[in-house]
């Protein structure tokens, strides 16, 4: 990391801490040359995450969206917004750790069902409705029945 104030390379670390939003580690660094101190941010490299449509058209991964279908899952639900900003998170989390540059939009669909099967079993028929494609109504009233069992 080149010192800002006299162009050295050679810098050590003082101190490293998370950012305050945890997206970050940050760094202050003492110049070997000048004495100079100055902070730096290391933060992970991110692909952006391509959504792959069901017409094959592609998109950037947007959290907004995903967090517009859930909210409307959960329209007159008791939910607290934190609680699916967290599950969006884990859906995010795992799919960038996996390695994953696109991802059709039905596995995000049915990695978000996953975890609403725990939280809200009416908001996950609400948001199974769109995307698991019911053919049929028995289709839906299959999953229905099976959610019951559960």
């Amino acid at each position: 990391m080149r010192c800002p104030k006299c162009g050295e390379i050679e810098s050590k670390v003082i101190d490293s801490r998370q950012s305050d939003n945890h997206d970050a580690i940050r760094r202050r660094r003492e110049c070997v040359s000048c004495g100079y101190r100055f902070t730096t941010y290391e933060r992970r490299e991110e692909v952006p995450l391509m959504v792959v449509k069901r017409d094959g058209t592609k998109e950037p991964f947007e959290r907004q969206k995903l967090l517009r279908g859930l909210l409307t899952a959960f329209a007159k639900r008791k939910v607290d917004i934190k609680d699916l900003e967290e599950l969006i998170d884990s859906v995010e989390s795992e799919l960038r750790d996996g390695g994953i540059v696109e991802v059709s939009s039905q596995d995000i669909g049915m990695n978000v069902l996953r975890r609403l099967a725990d939280i809200d079993k009416v908001a996950y028929v609400r948001f199974a409705s769109v995307y698991r494609d019911f053919k049929d109504v028995d289709e839906f009233s299959e999953e229905l029945r099976s959610l019951a069992n559960d």
